[in-house]
């Protein structure tokens, strides 16, 4: 092109300034492997179920009673948080623009996962 400066040539576009994309990867992977571990727990749950010698609570509780199964449960339970939490916190970054109210759903997702995984250990833990 003649007449036009190497600078104008080069320019493919405006600057733009990337502030959430070094989530990229890691969330990308966060979210396989937390899926693998949810995944997993649902179906060793299933084959317990199928499996289980006096269906109902007391088989139920039986089963989580055993050690195993509660450290298992809980993994799960972590791993579901934080799938959760991901994915949620993209929806509002990707979706809703005003900071202030981003923030205040980015916070109230917290408490409330935060919440939800308090009360189920307690629950767990009473079995």
């Amino acid at each position: 092109m003649s007449g036009t400066s190497d600078s104008v040539q080069n320019n493919i576009g405006p600057k733009r300034l990337v502030v959430g994309a070094h989530y990229g990867l890691r969330d990308w992977l966060a979210q396989r492997v937390t899926a693998t571990v949810i995944g997993t727990y649902a179906v060793v749950l299933f084959v317990s179920a199928l499996l289980a010698p006096e269906p109902g609570y007391g088989g139920w509780a039986g089963l989580f009673a055993a050690t195993w199964m509660k450290v298992f449960t809980l993994l799960a339970l972590l791993a579901l948080i934080y799938h959760a939490w991901v994915g949620v916190r993209d929806i509002w970054m990707d979706y809703v623009k005003p900071v202030g109210v981003r923030l205040a759903l980015q916070i109230f997702t917290i408490l409330w996962l935060v919440g939800c995984g308090v009360w189920a250990v307690e629950i767990l833990w009473r079995v």
